[in-house]
């Protein structure tokens, strides 16, 4: 059995305030959840406010992008090792919006893979597909691809050390959702892919849905058997929301 990870990435949002508070509702409801891994990823200015809340607790610490690069000048880059030295476990590697707003193809997603590996953090790499491509009947096409470029420049070792999130791309933010059924559906596609290559890998490594989870469908779409988790936007900046989440992969694992 995999253990449910839930993982909050509360992408460009938050004040001092908020965050403290969001911070405060997260780390005080984390007792209670028994079997699910919860892991939180603010943004960079608040990650040593995050490291100071979550010391202690059972809340794991993540970021949301790091660079290709481990040092230099390279202006307004953050280096995976200072994610590192900030206490940070996870950080996010191709989500889509770094995909479609700031040009990452799998060449740039390996590096940041590789360089966040060497200090020791567990990447959470993002695949998915869009509305469009979904309606063209490409979405395993498009999956694949993505898949298969990042095991040509890494190898499939690669995804030994890493988690993997589904997003849906078409059920971000745009009012339409995935059934647990087509979630499920494409987990299944990811796992058998990978198994393709090497089933033990495979059968491990836990993959994450990321398309608009909340608690309301949480219990539903985590009780699907390749469904490892989920990689929370909206809800996690929420702390009752995202709690409700983690009590469902509970009720799941």
């Amino acid at each position: 059995m995999r253990q449910p990870l839930i993982a909050g990435n509360w992408k460009m949002n938050g004040t001092k305030a908020s965050v403290e508070r969001l911070l405060a509702g997260v780390v005080g409801g984390a007792a209670a959840i028994q079997r699910s891994e919860l892991a939180i990823c603010p943004p960079f200015p608040f990650l040593q406010m995050a490291e100071l809340a979550v010391a202690g607790s059972s809340v794991r610490l993540g970021a949301q992008n790091c660079a290709t690069e481990a040092v230099g000048a390279f202006t307004g880059e953050v280096a995976a090792s200072m994610l590192a030295d900030f206490g940070c476990r996870y950080v996010i590697i191709g989500h889509s919006e770094r995909r479609a707003m700031y040009g990452e193809d799998e060449a740039i997603i390996a590096k940041k893979l590789a360089a966040a590996v060497a200090v020791g953090l567990t990447p959470i790499l993002c695949v998915g597909e869009t509305l469009e491509e979904r309606e063209r009947g490409d979405m395993q096409a498009v999956i694949a691809a993505q898949i298969d470029g990042i095991i040509a420049l890494s190898g499939i070792a690669a995804f030994r050390v890493m988690e993997l999130a589904y997003e849906p791309v078409w059920a971000i933010g745009t009012g339409k959702t995935a059934t647990p059924a087509q979630a499920q559906e494409v987990h299944a596609f990811i796992r058998g892919r990978l198994a393709g290559h090497d089933p033990v890998v495979a059968q491990k490594i836990r993959i994450l849905y990321g398309g608009s989870m909340k608690g309301s469908n949480a219990p539903e779409l985590l009780s699907q058997s390749d469904i490892d988790g989920g990689l929370i936007g909206g809800a996690a900046l929420n702390a009752d929301e995202f709690l409700a989440i983690a009590r469902a992969g509970d009720a799941a694992a």
